[in-house]
């Protein structure tokens, strides 16, 4: 293998690391302007502009490792299988929760339903994170994938 591959190879353990802080990131943002509350009407409006970026980013990065990631993870490593199966059943809850998240915001829910609402989202977030992150990191400095980082991990 030579040093470009190596480096090739190695930069999808960082990409995930990097799309996973980014992530979190977003989500700091969406719960500051949720905590910051004021009016209902602000609360709404601002965690709206926060909460769409958020929730794209997370719903795309979950798309593509379920359409992407995860297959060619399967492929090289079948043992994983029954690890990918159940981060794919994280990805089908966070999106339950981002979509009661979303109806919170577009019925425009007072402050602290909505911080309930990204509070949850957090939670199970963050679980699932760590877990992928234990189970995953290192496969993924040894995946043959050749693919964009977007495409694999999301746009975000």
């Amino acid at each position: 293998m030579t040093e470009g591959e190596k480096t090739r190879l190695v930069a999808w353990s960082e990409e995930l690391r990097s799309v996973h802080a980014r992530l979190r990131k977003a989500l700091r943002i969406a719960q500051d302007a949720a905590a910051e509350g004021g009016s209902v009407e602000t609360a709404s409006r601002d965690l709206l502009l926060f909460c769409h970026g958020f929730c794209t980013a997370l719903t795309g990065h979950h798309v593509a490792e379920d359409r992407e990631l995860f297959p060619a993870i399967a492929a090289e490593h079948p043992h994983l299988r029954e690890t990918l199966r159940k981060l794919e059943q994280d990805h089908s809850m966070i999106a339950h929760l981002m979509g009661g998240l979303q109806a919170a915001v577009d019925s425009r829910a007072a402050p602290d339903e909505l911080a309930r609402h990204l509070d949850g989202v957090s939670a199970i977030m963050e679980s699932h994170f760590r877990y992928e992150e234990r189970q995953l990191l290192t496969v993924l400095e040894t995946l043959a994938l050749d693919a964009e980082p977007s495409r694999a991990l999301g746009p975000f």
